[in-house]
């Protein structure tokens, strides 16, 4: 999951709200949402967010807490050593091995360029609208169907 553009919807004319923490405060609507997805699902976190490496694992989790979110679990991709975009990290992750099922939720264009079987896992909203309820259904979806785990 992706950060900005998903739980911080973006805006060219404002500024973002931010925490007391100093990280931006999440929409209450992509709050809702991601709330809605791990209830249904039991959905942990991986973090893809071009922030994953500006903070250790429990200060994610201190993050998340501030915004109502309780004993979620978090992981990160490793740190974007060799300056891979967006598409790039998730091929290698995928590559790689992972735990299924799973769904992409960013709205970096990039992705469109997925191989198809990957892509069908992408819940891509809007950057300045953000996480919303039904994508969060699409990706309860996606979470629970037997197409969640990676095939082909």
């Amino acid at each position: 999951m992706d950060i900005d553009g998903v739980m911080v919807p973006a805006s060219h004319w404002k500024r973002p709200e931010f925490e007391a923490d100093g990280f931006p405060k999440f929409s209450k609507k992509a709050t809702d949402a991601l709330q809605k997805i791990i209830s249904e699902t039991g959905a942990g976190i991986l973090l893809i967010t071009s922030h994953k490496s500006s903070y250790s694992i429990a200060q994610w989790q201190a993050i998340f807490s501030v915004r109502g979110f309780e004993n979620l679990r978090i992981k990160k991709l490793h740190k974007n050593a060799g300056n891979l975009n967006r598409r790039e990290e998730i091929m290698k992750w995928v590559e790689k091995g992972h735990e299924s099922p799973f769904v992409i939720i960013d709205d970096d264009k990039t992705l469109n360029n997925l191989p198809s079987n990957i892509k069908s896992k992408l819940v891509q909203p809007s950057a300045t609208a953000g996480l919303n309820e039904a994508l969060a259904n699409t990706a309860i979806s996606i979470l629970k169907s037997p197409q969640g785990a990676l095939t082909g």
